[in-house]
């Protein structure tokens, strides 16, 4: 029971299934005028006992509502000492929320002021003094205004008009002289070019005519002497003819004859320039290979600068190049050839093997016959067998380990039993490599080498043109980077067929018979290259063809069409037929 003049000591709280219970007490006695706060822990629903009558108790049962929102503050105090917070005013029940009306009443334009300047004209007030008697006003200063002759808004605007006439015209010329200008400085320039361009390929075609007369004079490479047996076979086939309009009978026989041994003449003489030229290609093929070994480690920074750097490997290869090129000069003093020669038997005489012994032996005996004075005509063959066998010394990875990197030859024999195939025609055992194999092949046939000697001694023909528009078809289409195929798989032998079968060596616009200035590409750049999907132009054709973004369109608007695509259709036919 608790008086009205009492206040709460004691509060038993129940909680649902549980026994725990917290309590709350304020004592008075012996802290008056403090309250002690415990932590406690409201449950959700509290049991109080409320006197009924004067001798029966009720127990109630209240439950706590937790508050969702923050609890306003309306004034209050705080004890600095305990940390509680005292409030004036408070209340337990949830606050109202006001009703939505389906309008936004708090925005920023509601809340935002918009401020206009406006200029304003303020009055001002002046005055003006006349003469009068007692009072003089200077005139020196005044002028007399006349009033013109009258006119109305029409004769006004008449005027204006011709004035904005006149303005016009004067511009319209200047206009017209910049564009008259203009067109004459493109003009000038269009003829410049065009004159630049025909001087440009006048001198290209003279430069190629001079090319191919000294690539005939002086042969170096195999198209050099692909062209050699190529004019030829067309002199030959120019005599022939000749001889068979022109003679009959016994008279045909002896200058076909006569001419049988003209060729066989030429055939050696051709032989000749093709053995000094290998060798010259020989020697120029070794020093790449030593050079390629000789070269320091190269690798490309992230700021784009290169970085080199020797090994052990790189040193030891760079001294044996040098000891190779010492060795190979001739007409040098005998000194210099004796330093050179114990040079090299230094060096073989750091490793026993067969070779090394047979490569002393030979500069012993050098060295024996020189000071003999044995002429150096008759040391030649020597010479040469030393060089021989220390470039054989060179290859050998165990003494040049840097060359085990180049060598095409793979170290381990058993290697060599991967991916070989045999020569039909000189039943030699050589790697898929060597085996020119065309699109429409099945077996590896014959090998490269005995093509070439098929070629010169029976059909006599150059794929050096070929060859070239092969390869500026595989330059054009790397270029797409759009992952093609077909073009890489081609050989220079389909590449023939399509030119002389399908397109008749002849651009399929101007008609130019120049294999040298034709191209082949795409008829839709928007797909890979094949050989249904090509056309054979010219270069300034095919740069043209190139720069048209829809191709149906600007096929729709020429009188090309149909006789174009009537002949790309045919074309398309009979390719299929060719390849499948």
């Amino acid at each position: 029971m608790i008086e009205d003049n009492e206040t709460p000591g004691r509060t038993r709280a129940n909680l649902d299934e549980t026994d725990q219970s917290e309590k709350l007490c304020l004592d008075q006695e012996h802290f008056p005028g403090k309250a002690v706060q415990q932590d406690y822990h409201m449950p959700d629903v509290i049991t109080i006992r409320v006197q009924a009558d004067s001798d029966s108790f009720q127990d109630v049962i209240v439950k706590i509502e937790r508050p969702t929102y923050q609890k306003p503050f309306l004034g209050g105090f705080k004890n600095r000492i305990t940390g509680v917070e005292f409030h004036n005013a408070g209340s337990q029940t949830i606050p109202k929320k006001p009703p939505d009306k389906g309008i936004l009443v708090f925005c920023r334009e509601t809340q935002t002021v918009f401020e206009k300047n406006k200029r304003q004209q303020t009055t001002n007030t002046t005055s003006t003094q006349m003469t009068k008697t007692g009072l003089y006003v200077s005139n020196k200063t005044d002028k007399l205004i006349s009033p013109g002759k009258y006119f109305t808004a029409e004769e006004y605007n008449k005027r204006r008009l011709e004035a904005v006439i006149v303005l016009q015209r004067y511009f319209r010329r200047w206009h017209a002289t910049n564009i008259v200008q203009k067109l004459r400085e493109e003009k000038r320039l269009r003829l410049e070019w065009e004159t630049q361009d025909e001087l440009e390929r006048k001198k290209e075609k003279e430069e190629k005519l001079r090319r191919e007369h000294e690539r005939r004079l002086n042969p170096k490479t195999k198209g050099d002497f692909e062209l050699l047996y190529h004019a030829l076979e067309l002199w030959r086939q120019e005599e022939t003819e000749q001889i068979n309009r022109t003679l009959t009978g016994a008279e045909r026989k002896a200058a076909l004859c006569g001419l049988l041994e003209q060729e066989a003449q030429l055939i050696a003489s051709i032989g000749r320039h093709k053995l000094n030229a290998d060798e010259e290609n020989r020697q120029k093929a070794i020093l790449h290979f030593l050079n390629k070994c000789a070269q320091p480690k190269r690798w490309k920074a992230y700021d784009g600068k290169i970085t080199e750097m020797d090994t052990q490997y790189t040193l030891r290869a760079r001294e044996l190049l040098e000891i190779y090129c010492s060795i190979s000069m001739s007409d040098i003093p005998q000194d210099e050839r004796i330093d050179v020669l114990l040079t090299v038997k230094c060096t073989v005489k750091e490793h026993e093997c067969k070779l090394t012994q047979e490569i002393m032996e030979l500069i012993d005996r050098e060295i024996d016959l020189m000071s003999r004075e044995v002429k150096e005509c008759n040391l030649e063959g020597l010479r040469k067998r030393i060089c021989t066998l220390f470039l054989q010394f060179i290859k050998i990875p165990k003494f040049n380990p840097e060359v085990a990197r180049i060598l095409k030859v793979p170290p381990d024999p058993l290697k060599l039993y991967k991916n070989v195939n045999c020569c039909q025609s000189c039943k030699n055992y050589l790697s898929s490599t060597a085996f020119p194999i065309p699109a429409n092949s099945r077996t590896t046939g014959r090998c490269r080498l005995c093509c070439k000697l098929d070629n010169e001694a029976r059909r006599r023909e150059t794929f050096l043109k070929y060859k070239l528009i092969l390869e500026k078809l595989r330059k054009s289409e790397a270029d797409y980077q759009d992952d093609a195929k077909i073009v890489f798989l081609l050989q220079h032998q389909d590449l023939q067929y399509l030119i002389e079968k399908i397109w008749g060596c002849q651009s399929a616009l101007s008609a130019c018979s120049d294999l040298y200035d034709l191209v082949m590409v795409r008829w839709d750049k928007q797909h890979e290259w094949s050989p249904w999907n090509t056309i054979l132009l010219t270069k300034d054709e095919a740069d043209a063809h190139l720069k048209l973004c829809d191709l149906q369109k600007s096929l729709h608007s020429s009188m090309f069409k149909l006789t174009h695509c009537d002949y790309l259709n045919d074309c398309i036919c009979i390719i299929k037929q060719a390849y499948y």
